[in-house]
């Protein structure tokens, strides 16, 4: 059938599994690098993101202009958010749960809620997740979400079950800064793998006692060289970079 097709690169293009959530700024876009340490906890049920903009429509009050006229709509604002399932919570993580709190100075065990939020509260989030068919390695292929000036804005839910593991629920979304107010409070990263290849240079190459015609180049490829062995027999002697 013509029309029951898939494009031809399409299983190299996936999203694949739940991802992980990281706290700070720890991903690295650059190399797909991160600090297991940083992953803000054990998630389930997968990670959802969604960015929702708000439109204005500057036409919506003009005479003989139809609402939804392309020229006239406008952006005012995005409310991007990560939502999911943490089953594993430490004292950082769970102060993050509860919006505004503080983490005790003499206490590290005891996280005390605020009614008021300070600029620390606010954090970066990235959700990444692997991607393309290159997913394994330093070269793996990654799709990637950042999520700046994070807060959960969900409130603190902790949800038991008997014989099970307690649920925390967390509701996360971006905020734009009154220093940058032009900056979307979220940006995304789509890297596809790539096949690593090992090249190997050569240091030295040496035939038994001829003399190599031209002289040794790491760059150079093809040579030639004499010998009057009367075995026709010759010994080739190869070092690469990694001896």
């Amino acid at each position: 059938m013509k029309y029951t097709q898939v494009n031809p690169d399409g299983f190299q293009k996936l999203v694949l599994n739940a991802g992980v959530l990281l706290r700070g700024t720890d991903f690295n876009p650059a190399n797909g690098a991160y600090d297991k340490n940083n992953i803000l906890g054990i998630t389930s049920g997968g990670l959802s993101f969604n960015a929702n903009p708000s439109y204005e429509d500057f036409g919506s009050d003009m005479d003989n202009v139809p609402s939804n006229t392309k020229q006239l709509k406008r952006i005012t604002s995005y409310d991007p958010a990560i939502s999911g399932t943490l089953i594993s919570v430490d004292a950082t993580s769970t102060k993050m749960l509860n919006g505004g709190a503080d983490i005790d100075s003499n206490n590290a065990t005891h996280i005390v809620p605020r009614t008021t939020l300070a600029t620390a509260d606010f954090t970066d989030l990235w959700l990444v997740g692997d991607y393309s068919d290159v997913n394994t390695g330093a070269t793996a292929g990654y799709f990637a979400i950042l999520l700046k000036n994070a807060l959960n804005t969900g409130g603190f839910q902790l949800q038991t079950t008997k014989d099970g593991k307690g649920q925390f629920s967390f509701d996360f979304h971006g905020h734009y800064d009154l220093e940058d107010i032009d900056n979307v409070p979220f940006e995304i990263y789509v890297s596809a793998g790539t096949s690593s290849t090992t090249v190997v240079t050569l240091s030295a190459l040496t035939i038994a006692d001829t003399t190599l015609v031209p002289a040794f180049s790491a760059a150079t490829t093809r040579y030639t060289a004499s010998t009057t062995d009367a075995t026709n027999v010759v010994t080739a002697t190869a070092t690469d970079t990694t001896n």
